[in-house]
Formats: C-alpha cells, structure tokens, sequence
C-alpha cells in the first residue's frame, strides 16, 4: 500500500505509517536475540560469547546494508513526493543494481579478512574457531541482507510499511524454527544458529525483490526511464555515503570496544554480548521510528511542504519517547530476569556483567532517542553536514571514554561511555533542529 505522507494530521499519518515499521524491527530483532538465546541455552556461555564476538564485524556490512536503504529511501521519497514517477523508478532500479555490486565487493573483502579482524579484537583462543565459523556463514548470506534492506528502503519510501511487516514476521518465524531445529535436533552448535539466519533471511529476501518487481510495474510513468544513471547514483550516494560512514565509524568504533571488553575474557564478553543485544533491540527501534521522520520529511521536502516536517518533528517526538519510557522501565527493572533468558546453568558472572550494562544504559534511552528523531529530520532533508557531525562526536566521545574509563572503574566504565557520548551528540543534534539549519542546508 503506497502512501501518500503530504497530506493529513501529521501525527495520525506518521503513527499509522511507523507503527508497522516499528513491529517490523522488533520482530527482526527479537529473532537476532533468539540466536544469542539459543546459543546461550543450549550450547553454552562459550557458544553466547562466539556470537558476541563477531557482532562488531557484522555490524559494519549492516552498516553498509542500512546505509544504502537510508539512501534510496530518501530520494525516491522525495521524488515521490514530487510526483515525478520516472526518475523515481530509475532510482529504485539504479538502487538494486549498484546494491548487488556492493554486495559481491563486500563478501570477498569480508571471506579475506575476518580471521584477522577477530584477531585485532583480541578474540579469547576457547570462542575464536566458533566466532569465526559463525561470521563466515553470515558474510555468505549479505547479498540477501543488503537486498533486503534496498526492498525494505523503497517500501517505507513509498509510504507502505506494511509489506516489509509481512516479510519479517515469516522470516522471524522461520529462523526461529530453523535455529531449535539445528541446534537442538542436529546439535549443529553455532554453525546451526548461523545457518538458521542464512536461510531465512534469504528466502525473505527474495519474496521481497518479486514483490517490489510487481509493485513498481504498477507505477505508470509517460516516457521510458533509465534503468541505471550515474548521476542518480551520485544523489542517492549523498545521503547513503554520510549515513553509511555513520554507521560504519559506529562500528569500527565498537570493533575497538569490543577489542577492550574481550581483554576481561570469555565471562565478560558473554555478559556484554546478552546485555548489547537487549540494548541493540530498544535503540533499533528508536532508530526506526527517526527513519520513518526521514521519509515524511523526504516526500514533504519534495512536494515543498516545509511547514509540515516541524509538526513532524513534535509527533516523532512523542511517539518515541513512548517507545524509551517502557524501554527503560523493563530493564532496568526487569535486568536480572531479561538477561537470564540467555544464560545456562553456570553463567552467573556473565549475567552479572549483563545486568550492570543494562542498568547503567537505559536511564538514558530518554535521551537518545530525541536525538535519533532530530537526526531523521536532518537526513530526511539532506542536511547531511550538521546529522555527520553529531554522529561522530557522539561516536569518538564514547570510544575514548570507554578507554579513560575502564583504567579506574574496569568493564563498568566501559559502560559509563554510552551514557556520556548519547548527552553530547543529542545535544548537538537539538541545537541544529532548532536553529533550523535542516531548512538552509539541503545536499540534494
């Protein structure tokens, strides 16, 4: 279902169009959490802690993934917003072929260099074989994942959020399925926890590639269209390069990160690994609900309805803070409890460690979360400076702290950066909302 977000209370328009996008991560998360769970249960504290290990790696080709959807789904937004059906379409075709390119470059990069990246991290010796295991597989399976997110991106850019719902409910469903089933029944260990996520998110992918297919050819344009142009390229890039080398700095960030947490051991990883997948999950969601802000303000910015994107802005607001409060609520509260579903018999240090990550986070996912929908007013608009240059002071702040940190308070201090680099960046972010610099600076 294509929606049309120029028009309507905006607050109606964007909790109808988010709300969908927002069951959808949750689902997509909840079955990356089923993976530690599994792992964690029925393998053992080792098995959570390989999982763990190689998240930072795989963070960056989803860096890469979510980057590229970013891209394409603000300017076939605005595009779409302005009516302007032809270049729309050659953008979706233009964002599929350039995907599957990137894709190819990145798994051979990726089979090339894993091993040494898990050694630079300093992978404890009793999980590296399983880590690296696990990170194979999944490198194998990034085409599907970065064609995913491009299907994903033209969906919620066209104002259907619907459609990539659906998909995920089946995948999540059918990864859950697989990963009982592998590990349980054919004691596959973490290759059958890798090969779960392989296969579902393969055969997902590809229904969403035939049903995108379908859907564009019902867009009726009244000249033929390009089916790759460089310099559509080069518009989609301006927003989708900034965005991924956010999230990339983020990554390689955590890869330094990961490399100080995994020099306290086996314990400390696991426990971090359980608590980083519960706090992935809550700011994931935040982070989807400033990516739907980015296509209202996309489509408004296209069809020259400016006025529209502040009260944007104020209903994004609520609608997150709605989404943080309870976050925050259930683990803190709820730590001990949340983090036990991923542990055996035995795990007990690990849990704790969990627990305290979880404990000294959360209070701020009030704050975070502001930012992430600042930053969807940003990027939405092409204000790609000012969104770049509180993502990476956020990013460098907490990277050096967790290293100050951890000298006087050990792993919890490591912890203490997360809290420190979110109130610099979201301020940052606030400051260019409101001196209305998204309304100047426009890249596209």
């Amino acid at each position: 279902m294509i929606t049309d977000m120029t028009e309507g209370k905006p607050f109606h328009v964007l909790w109808r169009f988010t709300i969908p996008m927002l069951v959808s991560v949750m689902f997509q998360q909840f079955y990356n959490i089923v993976d530690s769970i599994v792992a964690g249960k029925f393998v053992g504290v080792d098995a959570l802690a390989a999982v763990g290990a190689s998240y930072p790696i795989t963070m960056i080709f989803m860096a890469v993934a979510t980057g590229l959807n970013i891209g394409c789904s603000v300017v076939i937004s605005l595009y779409f917003g302005a009516r302007e059906y032809g270049k729309m379409k050659c953008c979706v075709s233009t964002s599929l072929i350039s995907t599957v390119g990137i894709a190819v470059v990145l798994s051979a990069f990726g089979f090339l260099f894993s091993s040494p990246l898990m050694r630079l991290m300093h992978t404890p010796q009793n999980i590296f074989a399983d880590s690296a295991l696990y990170l194979n597989i999944y490198i194998g399976g990034l085409i599907f994942l970065f064609l995913y997110n491009i299907c994903t991106g033209v969906f919620t850019a066209l104002g259907d959020s619907r459609t990539p719902l659906y998909f995920l409910i089946a995948s999540s469903v059918g990864n859950i399925v697989l990963d009982l089933v592998f590990v349980i029944t054919f004691h596959m260990g973490v290759a059958g926890v890798a090969w779960a996520t392989f296969l579902a998110q393969g055969v997902s992918s590809l229904l969403a590639l035939v049903t995108l297919m379908r859907r564009m050819k019902s867009v009726k344009t009244s000249e033929p269209y390009k089916k790759f142009s460089r310099s559509m390229a080069g518009k989609i890039s301006r927003v989708a390069v900034p965005s991924i080398l956010q999230q990339s700095f983020i990554s390689v960030g955590n890869l330094f990160v990961q490399g100080l947490i995994n020099s306290y051991g086996s314990a400390v990883v696991a426990g971090y690994s359980a608590g980083m997948k519960v706090n992935t999950f809550a700011i994931t969601c935040f982070s989807t609900l400033g990516n739907g802000l980015s296509s209202f303000t996309a489509q408004n910015t296209g069809a020259g309805k400016t006025e529209r994107i502040s009260q944007g802005f104020r209903a994004g607001v609520r609608l997150v803070l709605c989404v943080a409060l309870p976050a925050f609520l259930l683990f803190f509260i709820f730590g001990p409890s949340v983090i036990q579903l991923f542990m055996s018999k035995g795990s007990e240090s690990a849990a704790r460690v969990g627990v305290e990550f979880l404990r000294i986070v959360s209070p701020f996912y009030m704050i975070i979360s502001l930012k992430l929908i600042a930053d969807g007013v940003l990027r939405g608009s092409g204000s790609m400076k000012a969104f770049m240059i509180s993502t990476f002071t956020d990013l460098v702040l907490r990277v050096a702290l967790a290293f100050v940190l951890s000298i006087p308070f050990g792993a919890a201090g490591i912890w203490m950066s997360w809290p420190a680099g979110w109130m610099i960046g979201t301020g940052i972010s606030l400051f260019f909302y409101f001196t209305g610099v998204w309304k100047r600076e426009s890249t596209l």
